[in-house]
């Protein structure tokens, strides 16, 4: 390693990733240093983004976005971001250890690309845009057309993730994963399910079933049409049986030492039925209420 940058501003980062392309940005550092540690990575240099305050905001914009910085720690977004994005908060509790939330961060998240990273479910399921920052501007990218395949993106050499964007928690939001134990476990399967009660949708995503992070689209599509969004009437079990299903039927997972192929098609099926079932439990309390 021949470098070492510590910006103090988000334009002087982005003027180092210009210069220093392969500098490999350092956010919380749980995942950068384990690579480090093990000698299973000798990059070139390292982009410290610890002190660009720019990347630890957060902002609610017309009540209907919540902009979320990339180096926004996963304890902060348990602690305050419960009430916007309840998937992610749910998520977020999942990860690690609390030394670990303290550090880690949605962007490092992002920026690894590992398709069984926590918080990337609840990004897809409720259609979050990734803003991507370097000298040249800001870009948008949805978060579907992120992930190109295993722990790889579409960030340019010079680019980095600034935010993602995320709409405001519109209706009931599930997150569940299967793992070998409770705790400081890396998902066999995850899968988060998001309902939004005005535009009628139901969003799926799905994490650690595929060579990258995904959505469930027909299962999507299966469920925003199936549910009784004006009289609130309960899922027959046959509607969430189909809907497991389909849920399985978009993974493409593998065999590996944490679980088989089969296994994670059966896992989230269940997971599937039972979100399905919770949010819209959850759902039509509200709508009785209101």
């Amino acid at each position: 390693m021949t470098s070492f940058v510590q910006p103090v501003g988000l334009d002087e980062a982005c003027e180092a990733k210009a210069a220093e392309p392969d500098l490999v940005p350092l956010a919380g550092g749980t995942d950068v240093m384990v690579e480090l540690n093990f000698r299973r990575a000798r990059p070139h240099g390292l982009l410290d983004l610890t002190r660009v305050p720019e990347l630890r905001e957060w902002s609610v914009s017309d009540g209907c976005w919540l902009r979320l910085g990339a180096g926004v720690s996963y304890a902060r977004i348990i602690k305050e971001l419960g009430g916007h994005a309840p998937a992610l908060a749910t998520a977020s509790r999942t990860v690690g250890s609390p030394q670990i939330r303290n550090r880690g961060t949605v962007g490092g998240n992002l920026g690894t690309s590992s398709p069984a990273g926590d918080a990337l479910p609840p990004l897809l399921a409720t259609g979050s845009t990734v803003e991507l920052v370097s000298v040249r501007g800001n870009r948008l990218v949805r978060i579907e057309d992120f992930f190109t395949g295993p722990k790889e993106n579409v960030l340019l050499p010079d680019e980095l993730v600034a935010a993602v964007w995320l709409p405001v928690g519109r209706g009931p939001q599930q997150f569940s994963k299967v793992g070998p134990r409770n705790a400081m476990v890396i998902a066999v399967a995850a899968l988060a399910t998001a309902l939004d009660g005005e535009s009628r949708r139901v969003g799926v995503g799905l994490g650690a079933l595929a060579p990258r992070p995904i959505r469930a689209v027909e299962a999507e599509d299966f469920a925003s049409w199936a549910l009784d969004w004006d009289g609130g009437s309960g899922i027959h079990a046959d509607v969430a049986a189909r809907f497991g299903a389909l849920v399985a039927g978009a993974c493409a997972p593998i065999d590996d030492v944490r679980g088989s192929s089969a296994y994670r098609r059966h896992a989230v099926a269940v997971l599937a039925a039972r979100s399905l079932r919770w949010a819209w439990q959850e759902y039509r309390k509200d709508k009785s209420c209101g």
